[in-house]
């Protein structure tokens, strides 16, 4: 019988979606075949500290850590990969050393999502699911992702962006811009955050300003969007670099003026239709959109890639690409893909070996060079 890997789950972390991680780790923690890893849970405090041993997502709900719950931290020894416990007093090693097969981060935003997590990974050796340091990076930031869409050719909506300083210096100027190109409603959002945090809709000046500031908290650049009358579409996108498949699109009809973090993660009111009542020719074009997008921002593993649907025309407008999406009981990437005949268990075993192979391939990559 083949031994069973050790796969580290990585949840918490610093940014202002630290609670969503929280529910989706349990998740995919309670959802891993235990027949074939031994899961050992690591969780990030907001502050940034990394605790492994005991409890950590208890932990992490609880705001309190427990004795046997220690600080750790990760090895980026690539011949020696893994986890060291840490004194939670001196913060010197312990001496427990835990070895590890590969990493399942289930981070959202910065500090996880964004290619910093990544880098630390790549630094270590080890397989981890999910995209890598630039398509994290690239699909993070709005501006950075939406561009890239643009030059490969897929449709994106009118956007304009704009920094902290170029706010404080020409405000006034921003604002007659929005309203000359995009016009009211408009939606405001920091350019790298998730699950709808910071994000504003605004229907004249005083609230564009609001709205600004508010998308400023989290990010140091704004992006501005128009609004488009639509139907909110999303795909489930499973691969690597090389190929890729999507799922059947599903829809969202938020309960709330828009799909906000309330709606998302507090209201139950907002219904999820999986599959999306489509014609056969649109979800087909959504798929092969999705794939295109994913493969627009080299990205591996999983991406959920979000549209915006006008019935009339039938057209379709990409929105974004999420690389570490929700794993919640509510969260669609995981729903789409029952849809499409993999439970989630069989998903995070595909996740895992996607990881598995990409990994192998570079090491053969490396031996060839030596």
């Amino acid at each position: 019988m083949q031994d069973k890997l050790n796969v580290a789950v990585i949840f918490g972390g610093r940014s202002a979606e630290h609670a969503v991680s929280l529910v989706s780790a349990a998740a995919v923690m309670g959802a891993l075949d235990r027949n074939k890893y031994n899961i050992i849970p690591v969780g990030i405090t907001k502050e940034g500290r990394w605790l492994a041993g005991g409890d950590p997502l208890q932990a992490l709900q609880s705001g309190n850590i427990p004795g046997d719950c220690f600080f750790a931290a990760i090895i980026a020894d690539p011949l020696h990969p893994g986890i060291i416990l840490l004194d939670r007093q001196e913060g010197e090693q312990k001496g427990d050393f835990i070895s590890l097969d590969a990493v399942f981060p289930v981070l959202h935003g910065p500090f996880g999502e964004d290619g910093t997590m990544q880098g630390l990974l790549e630094l270590t050796g080890l397989p981890y699911v999910g995209a890598g340091v630039l398509a994290s990076a690239a699909s993070m930031d709005k501006v950075i992702m939406k561009t890239l869409f643009r030059q490969h050719g897929l449709p994106v909506g009118d956007f304009i962006h704009f920094s902290a300083g170029q706010w404080e210096k020409r405000a006034t100027v921003l604002c007659d811009t929005v309203e000359k190109e995009l016009g009211y409603p408009c939606f405001i959002k920091p350019a790298n955050m998730g699950s709808s945090i910071g994000i504003s809709k605004a229907a004249h000046r005083e609230a564009l300003c609001a709205g600004v500031l508010e998308a400023l908290r989290y990010d140091r650049k704004v992006l501005v969007e128009a609004f488009i009358p639509c139907r909110e579409l999303e795909c489930s996108v499973l691969g690597d670099e090389e190929e890729a498949a999507a799922s059947p699109p599903g829809e969202i009809i938020p309960c709330n003026d828009f799909y906000d973090y309330q709606a998302k993660y507090h209201d139950d009111r907002s219904r999820l239709l999986i599959p999306a009542p489509l014609p056969e020719r649109v979800q087909l074009r959504l798929q092969d959109l999705a794939v295109q997008a994913f493969h627009a921002v080299e990205c591996s593993g999983m991406g959920r890639v979000d549209f915006f649907y006008q019935e009339e025309t039938e057209s379709i407008i990409l929105n974004e690409i999420n690389t570490i999406p929700g794993f919640t009981s509510i969260s669609m990437y995981p729903k789409l893909w029952e849809a499409g005949g993999i439970s989630f268990t069989a998903l995070l075993d595909r996740l895992i070996l996607i990881a598995r192979e990409r990994t192998a391939r570079q090491l053969r990559r490396q031996n060839l060079l030596k």
